[in-house]
């Protein structure tokens, strides 16, 4: 039965996302690499959660929020202000030029060197180490849930992980390679609202088990028995110390929700201004209530399990495996093989994306012809990085933290690459040599006090997070810096160089003010200030 309804609701969101986009224009570079800029509000709210909610975060977050309990939220919360920026102030200036990638625009701000490296940096990232990473951890997610051992008869986990990273990965690289960037919003749609039923229902039945009198009789339950775990603001040995929210996590987050091609892609492709800010903003709604899905399911494996010797890392898949009725267990692999696929084929499609149009794009011709080689080039990429990363991500097994490594490696690129962009909307005299130094020597001083000593010990004293707010500091301080000792010959001009229609949404603003609004709430309803003091 498990299996069966695996493969149905799998085959249906396949089935649907084909009916729903095969008159799409796949012929043109415009509409396989921005979905013919078409993507309305919904399907870019639903491609960004699905997009950023995977294994990593279901089994990561709601592992940490066993050991450090609501203050984790920040990674999702603090998430919902992040996207307010970027619907009101980066969204705006991108649409306005027209951009299909983040380099585009750094090269019409800076030049093309600045656009060559910003490439080079992103493709590393999401070929050598995202990728791999999302199909190693989905795979060991979907191994655990589906019990696939009993279900294929494959003994030998090695074995199993890599039947079950190529499996992901040949279905993922379907829709990427093949379908374009609506395929994947599509089909990152369909699956989100399962993953948002799914994740709802684990929520409600782990309450069921801790109370059946009802969710506010157990919450009421939860509450008192661990007061620690419903603390807003994390303490000194928390993951996410109070004191890093506004600089590190912050910074984290800025990047990822308004800089990473991987993420405003879909956005870019908006018909719209105004749908792309809906979709940005129905998004962050969204993110203010993911802690229900995940945060809230790692407190309720503590209190359920704790006593068991639980590691953290196991507790989603423990709660889904023992409170979730049997019929509904297929369905729910069948959301989480969806959110895994769709962050390896949205990360897939922005490789492909950034190599052809910003890496090796091919000379002036026929507009057609050109489409053509830049299409064919997309897939050909497309599916080298696929095999790629279905051939080493299995060799990941035995690192002692993913998900840190994972982080870590992140953190190399989010911070010079966003101090750049930032930089360069805000001084309009910086110099280009000045934003290619930042870039290459922001990764370098990041890898430097990440894992070379000294410098990893005193950046571990003043936390991890700090290092990255002060390294973004000096990044921003030394382009400014050269805007005023070497300033290019003119300002720069934001030309508008789009036909994107740019009437902003008008309830943009009040929708952004209010989710603003609500994670401020949010923090000071649960907070317990005494943890500033100790």
């Amino acid at each position: 039965m498990t299996l069966l309804t695996f493969l149905f609701f799998t085959g249906l969101v396949g089935f649907l996302t084909w009916i729903l986009t095969r008159g799409d224009d796949h012929r043109t570079a415009n509409g396989y690499f921005l979905a013919g800029r078409t993507l309305t509000g919904g399907y870019i709210a639903g491609s960004l959660l699905l997009t950023n909610i995977s294994t990593e975060q279901l089994v990561g977050l709601n592992g940490a929020a066993f050991t450090d309990g609501l203050a984790v939220m920040a990674w999702e919360v603090i998430a919902a202000t992040a996207l307010v920026v970027m619907a009101l102030y980066f969204l705006p200036r991108f649409l306005r030029s027209g951009i299909t990638t983040v380099p585009e625009f750094l090269e019409a701000r800076f030049a093309g060197h600045t656009r060559a490296i910003t490439t080079v940096i992103f493709i590393a990232a999401y070929a050598l180490i995202l990728l791999p990473i999302i199909l190693y951890t989905g795979a060991t997610g979907l191994m655990g849930i589906l019990d696939l051992r009993a279900i294929t008869g494959i003994q030998d986990v090695t074995t199993l992980r890599w039947v079950t990273v190529w499996f992901i990965g040949l279905v993922g690289s379907i829709y990427a390679i093949f379908g374009g960037l609506r395929s994947v919003a599509v089909s990152d749609t369909l699956n989100g609202f399962g993953l948002l039923v799914g994740g709802v229902l684990i929520t409600w039945f782990g309450l069921q088990a801790v109370n059946g009198d009802g969710v506010l009789a157990a919450l009421g339950d939860l509450r008192a028995a661990h007061p620690e775990k419903f603390n807003s603001l994390g303490g000194a040995s928390s993951s996410v110390p109070w004191h890093t929210l506004l600089s590190g996590v912050l910074l984290l987050n800025l990047f990822y929700w308004t800089t990473n091609q991987q993420i405003i892609q879909r956005a870019l492709g908006a018909r719209s201004l105004r749908e792309g800010q809906r979709g940005v903003l129905i998004a962050g709604g969204f993110k203010v209530l993911a802690p229900l899905v995940l945060v809230l399911p790692g407190i309720i494996a503590f209190h359920l399990y704790a006593k068991q010797g639980l590691k953290p890392d196991d507790a989603y898949g423990a709660l889904v495996s023992r409170v979730l009725p049997p019929w509904l267990t297929g369905f729910f692999a069948a959301v989480i093989a969806g959110a895994i696929l769709s962050s390896f084929n949205s990360v897939l499609n922005s490789t492909a994306t950034l190599f052809c149009l910003d890496f090796r794009r091919p000379g002036t011709g026929e507009a057609a012809t050109e489409d053509a080689r830049l299409i064919r080039r997309g897939k050909v990429v497309g599916t080298v990085a696929a095999i790629f990363a279905m051939s080493t991500a299995p060799l990941l097994a035995g690192q002692d933290s993913i998900f840190g490594y994972l982080q870590r490696m992140n953190a190399l690129y989010f911070i010079p690459i966003f101090a750049v962009v930032v930089a360069g909307l805000v001084f309009r005299r910086t110099p280009a040599w000045a934003a290619s130094v930042a870039l290459v020597g922001g990764c370098g001083v990041l890898l430097l006090g990440y894992f070379v000593a000294p410098f990893s010990g005193w950046a571990k004293q003043v936390h991890e997070f700090h290092f990255i707010g002060l390294v973004f500091l000096a990044l921003m301080l030394f382009q400014g810096a050269a805007a005023l000792i070497s300033p290019r010959a003119e300002p720069w001009v934001h030309h508008a160089s789009g036909d994107v229609d740019l009437t902003p949404w008008r309830w943009a603003k009040p929708v952004g003010a209010g989710l603003v609004a609500f994670v401020v709430v949010l923090y000071l309803a649960f907070a317990d200030f005494s943890v500033l003091t100790r």
